[in-house]
């Protein structure tokens, strides 16, 4: 089983799971990092600015990769091409770059008007 967002941000920044679901609440709720840092520090556990802000853009990658995941797995089994051992390989693709290299030999063509007539 995959790590959640959570769990992954945890261990990448080193720091309690606890901490970092307080933080991305206060993220999700539209307080900015330089605010978490100077007025939220007891709810997140005292995770400072760098971290904070590490943990934003480590956030919006991983869940940018998850909808396009879910997007590549319904375009391919939209297409009745969805293998067990495609699925896997889709479902613990660690970053975009391979992702989208699993993608390439299903990603429907855009069909111009030359083509068309």
């Amino acid at each position: 089983m995959l790590p959640t967002i959570e769990q992954r941000l945890a261990i990448e920044l080193a720091a309690k799971p606890v901490q970092v679901a307080a933080a991305i609440a206060l993220l999700d709720e539209g307080a900015t990092v330089p605010f978490i840092a100077r007025y939220r520090k007891e709810a997140t556990g005292g995770l400072d600015d760098i971290q904070l802000r590490l943990l934003e853009e480590r956030l919006r990658y991983l869940r940018e990769l998850e909808d396009r995941r879910a997007a590549i797995i319904a375009s391919i089994t939209e297409q009745n091409k969805m293998t067990p051992a495609l699925l896997d390989a889709v479902t613990h693709a660690e970053d975009k770059t391979r992702l989208e290299d699993l993608y390439l030999p299903y990603k429907q063509k855009r069909r111009t008007k030359a083509e068309i007539a």
